[in-house]
């Protein structure tokens, strides 16, 4: 059963019961914009006791917003009960709630293409759009709106402004005139949002293909100053031309170089405030820096340095983000020493070998041949590995002998 007919089937059973139920929020609005949607909601006016009597296998994950996840069909359902919301004191969830209609449920959400229901059991195969706020009029013509007064919306939650970049720029819609004022007006309360959730919205907007016009809605807005402090204004020159499906790192990376810091800048340094500024996992953190490092090193060091460090440079993790990211920055500039490089790395990935061939000798070969762990141990084996990335070493034979003649056998 696909997710849709598991929410459908939420819908007949309250229905069932003689409560309302809609499909609800970004389901629906996927749906009006020709996207296959990313999960199914349900709104009703059961409450959340009533939900989980009806339903065999229930979490309740929001009790105090209403909201019960279903897990009755073979996929996990999220149901909540409709609502009006009170005073937002914290400037990111209401301090109450009062159970409610659906027309109400639908005034208290962010946007108008958030607010729309869809009674899937009637209007034919497609369902029956319900409206309050004109959210399928401005679906239509392609516009971001806030819910009422823009103000308030965004007075009730500060990150309703990278919200409303992340749907603008995902969608390809203008946001409307009152809505982006509102924005630009309040930009600097930006932040007051937690970096965990600054650095999750963000993420969701580099990690899209549409992650140029994101970062252009960001400089025009005036968040950029929210999120990343005093460097100068994103500019997309280098990030857009990578590719749509590029990793987060990279892209972060990508960024980096945009504003404001040089490529021969120290990637630790940089990542560092990156990391305090979106709240970066250890991983995106350490990728990030391994880019640019790899990409400085490409850029700085390249010409200077010997067939097997380069060979070992690019058989590394993160070698070919780096390669994508020196071919950008490369591109921006008329500059044609990323091809150089790529035309290097390439004639080596030709070979029946590969890049970065096993080693022809481990740790064991060199116990064999009378040589204790330690320190020069591991010395042996990088040099005899870079004999064989340069060709001077052919076989294991080639490669015992030139460890002995390194000193590995103490004999």
């Amino acid at each position: 059963m696909s997710e849709r007919d598991a929410a459908v089937r939420v819908v007949e059973t309250l229905r069932g019961r003689d409560h309302i139920a809609y499909l609800a929020g970004g389901c629906v609005r996927d749906l009006l914009l020709g996207h296959e949607p990313k999960d199914y909601d349900v709104a009703t006016d059961a409450r959340p006791e009533q939900i989980s009597a009806y339903f065999r296998k229930t979490a309740s994950v929001g009790a105090a917003f209403g909201v019960v996840l279903v897990r009755d069909y073979g996929a996990t359902i999220e149901v909540a009960s409709f609502r009006s919301d009170g005073v937002y004191s914290d400037a990111r969830r209401p301090d109450s709630i009062e159970y409610s209609t659906p027309e109400m449920d639908a005034r208290r959400r962010d946007f108008t293409i958030n607010a729309l229901f869809l009674d899937p059991m009637a209007g034919g195969p497609d369902g029956e759009v319900i409206d309050f706020v004109d959210g399928r009029r401005d679906i239509e013509a392609r516009i971001l709106r806030a819910v009422g007064d823009p103000e308030h919306r965004l007075q009730e939650d500060h990150l309703r402004a990278l919200r409303a970049v992340r749907f603008a720029a995902r969608y390809g819609l203008k946001i409307e005139r009152g809505t982006h004022d509102a924005i630009a007006k309040h930009a600097l309360e930006l932040r007051g949002v937690s970096i965990e959730r600054v650095g999750e919205e963000m993420r969701r907007m580099l990690t899209h293909p549409n992650r140029v016009r994101a970062c252009e809605l960001i400089d025009e807005l005036g968040l950029d100053d929210a999120i990343f402090g005093n460097l100068s204004a994103i500019h997309g020159d280098v990030m857009e031309r990578l590719s749509d499906d590029a990793s987060y790192p990279l892209v972060l990376a990508s960024l980096a170089l945009t504003r404001g810091h040089g490529i021969d800048e120290d990637p630790g340094a940089i990542c560092g405030r990156f990391r305090e500024r979106l709240d970066l996992s250890n991983q995106d953190r350490d990728g990030m820096r391994a880019v640019l490092e790899l990409t400085r090193a490409m850029h700085t060091r390249w010409d200077e340095m010997g067939v097997a460090a380069k060979r070992r440079l690019g058989g590394s993790a993160h070698a070919d983000e780096a390669l994508a990211l020196y071919g950008a920055w490369c591109d921006v500039r008329n500059d044609d020493h990323a091809k150089v490089v790529s035309a290097e790395l390439d004639q080596w990935k030709r070979l029946d070998e590969g890049l970065c061939p096993p080693a022809l000798l481990d740790g064991g070969d060199l116990i064999e041949q009378g040589l204790k762990p330690g320190p020069r141990f591991r010395e042996v084996l990088d040099a005899v590995y870079d004999a064989q990335l340069e060709g001077r070493v052919t076989d294991k034979a080639s490669a015992l002998e030139l460890a002995r003649e390194l000193g590995a056998n103490p004999a």
